[in-house]
């Protein structure tokens, strides 16, 4: 588990992290979000002492990172991928991080098999790709077992079979009860792999809440209706506090009824559905809605590039 409580970092008259409360539990994935610039780095570091914090406090497993006798065993982290001795083969760097920490030999080999490094494994670490770099810093940190994982944009470099490896990997260790902490700005990875997820713009707390229950919120109350009979649909359905539009040739979007008290009057009316759906926002718009305004830097749109050429 990692609780952070009131977590501050000042840089000189730049706070990085603001004030910043909340508890990664075991046994799910909590999504770690915020624009660039927001803190998320700066609250990694402090968890693992890389940083100190200017004032509050966070630990992991109930003690900070410092002061624990086995560090490698309770946290296994993922901040820099490149981070790896580049003259090293990939198999000595994990034998090294192994001998250091008391992990046995052969649990290199094991996580060497796990991230899929076999065919490399001698290799030097410098002439790696991007996407083999990461598997082997998820494998440094998953050496010793640990309790808890915290993994900064795992994907990156990825192909789709080892994001999806990556993604059935973390739901596994989370499913026997590890605590999983992952900041991504790949949102539709995200939305498929977190189970839970915190928000931070400007360092300050934005949301901490389950992923369902943020992207619900996000989510207009519109529901998608499609049929050969949509003009009928349309006139039985319309009333005072319901809104009807067509958007499509026999498609409808209706404001004011659920889904359930569309299709019960769709069936009093033998009227054939094809489609019923409510229309859920992504996590992608879900985010860009909440954090528009904490955006440390905003590129222009078409509309402000045409403005900038007709001004000049």
């Amino acid at each position: 588990m990692i609780e952070a409580r009131n977590l501050t970092k000042k840089y000189g008259d730049k706070t990085a992290v603001n004030d910043l409360s909340f508890t990664a539990q075991p046994g799910i994935i909590t999504g770690f979000l915020g624009p660039n610039g927001a803190g998320k780095s700066t609250t990694m570091r402090m968890i693992l002492g890389l940083d100190a914090p200017t004032s509050g406090s966070v630990t992991v497993g109930g003690k900070p990172y410092a002061e624990h006798a086995k560090p490698l065993q309770v946290v296994g982290a993922l901040l820099e991928a490149r981070a790896v001795h580049t003259s090293r083969s990939a198999y000595n760097h994990l034998l090294a991080l192994a001998a250091t920490h008391g992990i046995a030999r052969g649990r290199v080999d094991d996580v060497i098999e796990m991230v899929g490094l076999q065919d490399v494994a001698r290799k030097r670490a410098g002439g790696f790709s991007l996407g083999m770099g990461q598997r082997l810093g998820i494998a440094s940190a998953l050496l010793a077992d640990p309790e808890t994982l915290i993994l900064d944009e795992p994907v990156n470099g990825l192909d789709p079979e080892g994001i999806r490896w990556v993604r059935d990997l973390l739901k596994g260790l989370a499913a026997e009860g590890h605590t999983i902490f992952v900041s991504s700005h790949l949102m539709s990875e995200m939305a498929l792999t977190a189970d839970h997820v915190i928000v931070v713009g400007r360092g300050r707390l934005m949301a901490d809440m389950p992923m369902s229950e943020l992207i619900a919120q996000a989510s207009s109350n519109v529901v998608v209706v499609r049929s050969p009979q949509a003009t009928a649909l349309a006139k039985a359905l319309a009333g005072k506090d319901v809104t009807v539009t067509s958007t499509e040739q026999n498609t409808l979007e209706i404001n004011g009824l659920t889904a359930a008290q569309i299709g019960d009057r769709a069936l009093e009316l033998n009227i054939s559905l094809h489609e019923l759906s409510s229309k859920q926002a992504s996590l992608e718009e879900a985010f860009m809605e909440m954090t528009r305004d904490e955006v440390e830097f905003h590129a222009s749109t078409p509309d402000d590039d045409h403005t900038l050429r007709s001004a000049a």
